[in-house]
Parts: structure tokens; sequence; C-alpha cells
């Protein structure tokens, strides 16, 4: 965590209850920590073309709001960041658990008819959404995640490279998280000593939000490459720009 002694900007004093590594206002006078920020674009702008192309292929609603709930995540994320108020640290830490949520939903009914509804799944997570909202979160939501892909994994073995590099960015975030939390003197005082482009390689906060941005958008590719091939669509991995990956795929000719 970030030491006292942190210079104030426009939004004023902090008031959430976490204060990360990353210098405050030290790029500009509007964002409390810049590089922190900026990071969660890739949590809001492929989620939204994502969520767009989803409704023009006709897909069902979950996945739409499997991106929509990534882009929510992201803003949620830049507000928090950009402020350093504990309003908007709500704002970035409970649509994570929300869209976890709608994430576990969609790979456990990845083998059902088309558009059907599991009641009892969706209650149990709107349950535990509203327990962890007014109680606290934990691993749950990430031992969820990992039974669902070792199921999906084990049925289909050739998609285990899409769900384990997924998880593969989360476990890397995670580290440099904490050597973010663990580390930040010593961060503080490198950065100080070199150059600023080479500082900026050490946000690794800013890191964990790339890096799970990624897995997360991987994760509803994961589940949505798994989906449409157990509905029979022809689905395939094509890369933007040679870069950015995303899902088209043909529906089952009608004879």
């Amino acid at each position: 965590m970030a030491p006292a002694g942190d210079r104030e900007g426009y939004w004023g004093p902090t008031t959430s209850t976490l204060d990360w590594c990353e210098e405050n206002y030290a790029v500009t006078w509007y964002i409390a920590e810049f590089w922190n920020t900026v990071s969660n674009l890739i949590m809001i702008i492929p989620p939204i073309f994502g969520a767009i192309q989803s409704v023009r292929d006709g897909l069902e609603k979950r996945y739409i709001a499997s991106y929509l709930a990534l882009t929510v995540v992201g803003m949620g994320s830049w507000c928090f960041h950009m402020t350093l108020k504990y309003e908007m640290q709500l704002l970035d830490e409970l649509p994570m658990i929300y869209s976890c949520c709608i994430f576990v939903y969609c790979m456990f009914e990845c083998f059902k008819m088309k558009n059907s509804v599991n009641y009892h799944l969706l209650f149990t997570l709107v349950l535990f959404s509203l327990i962890v909202t007014t109680v606290m979160y934990g691993m749950l939501v990430f031992t969820l995640v990992l039974r669902s892909v070792y199921i999906v994994t084990w049925v289909y073995p050739w998609l285990r490279g899409l769900g384990y590099t997924s998880l593969g960015l989360f476990l890397l975030g995670f580290l440099l998280w904490n050597i973010d939390n663990i580390f930040c003197e010593s961060l503080r005082n490198f950065r100080k000593k070199v150059p600023p482009i080479i500082g900026v390689t050490t946000q690794f906060h800013a890191w964990w939000h790339i890096l799970t941005g990624l897995g997360s958008y991987l994760h509803i590719l994961f589940s949505l490459y798994t989906r449409t091939l157990y509905l029979r669509y022809r689905p395939k991995v094509k890369f933007l720009f040679g870069i950015w990956p995303v899902i088209l795929f043909e529906p089952l000719r009608k004879h």
C-alpha cells in the first residue's frame, strides 16, 4: 500500500480504505493514480465491442451480460483509482463479484438446451452476491471458476489452451499485485532513480488490471466457444490486426 504523505489533487483527500503503491497525482492533477486508472481501458473498450457483436450474432443474453459486466468492472475500477474515494471503491469491488457470478453461470450452462434457464443456479448465485455484498467476499468465486473450467476442459480437451491461458494470466496478475503491495517502498525508491519510461513498467497494480482484464475477456471467449461448439455452430478464433482475439462463427446450415 502507498505510504502516507501523497499529494492531494482535484478529488481532494483520500477516503478509500485502500491506497495503492502508485504515487498520487504524479502525472496529472485530475487523476489520483494515473496508470492504475488508464490500464482499465482493456476492461472497458473490448468488452463493449464484444457485447455489440453478440447482439448482432443473436447470442444468448448471458454472454451479452458477461461482456457488459466486465465493462462495468473496468469503469468502476477507473472511477476508484481516479478518485480514491470510498464510494468509488465499492463501485470497483462489488461488480467484480457480480461479474464472476455471471461468468460461473455461463460456464455451468454450456451444455444445456439453447435459451434454457437454470433457476436453481441463478438463485444460488444471486443469493451469494447478496451475502457477499452485505458481509464479505473471498476466494469462493475463484474456486467456482476453477471448477467450471475443469469441467469444460475435461469434456473438450482441446479447449484447455484457452481456459488455462485465462487462469495463467489471473495468477500472473495476482503475483504482480502482491509484489506491488509487499515491496511498495522499494518500488517507489527505484522509480525515483530510473527514467520515467522504465519506472512505468514497475506499476504492477496497473499490470494486474491488464492481465486480469485480458484473462476475463479470454474467459468469456472460452465459455462462448464452448457453448457455440455444443450448439453445433462453427466457432473460429480470429485475431484483429493480428493481435486481439475474437470469435466468429456460423450457425448450423439448415437443410
